[in-house]
């Protein structure tokens, strides 16, 4: 199909920086993007959530959860202090 495109002065810089850098036509570089564009992901594609499974995960042997200044000893070692 044959057609008259007018393009926004970034989008033609962005086509004549890629025709040097590549030694493509116009025609191509063009087409190869849009195609590009239309087999890209929609927004709705993208969009799926993030989710963490919770697990529960005990308590390591060793630690008591009700002796704050023994964990900090485990954790951070003696010299903390």
């Amino acid at each position: 199909m044959r057609t008259t495109l007018t393009l926004d002065d970034d989008v033609a810089a962005k086509v004549r920086d890629e025709m040097v850098r590549t030694g493509a036509t116009m025609k191509k570089i063009v087409n190869i993007t849009l195609r590009r564009g239309f087999e890209a992901p929609g927004e709705e594609e993208l969009a799926v959530p993030f989710t963490v499974e919770a697990r529960p995960m005990g308590l390591r042997s060793g630690f008591d959860l009700h002796d704050i200044s023994g964990l900090l000893d485990v954790l951070d070692g003696p010299a903390r202090r």
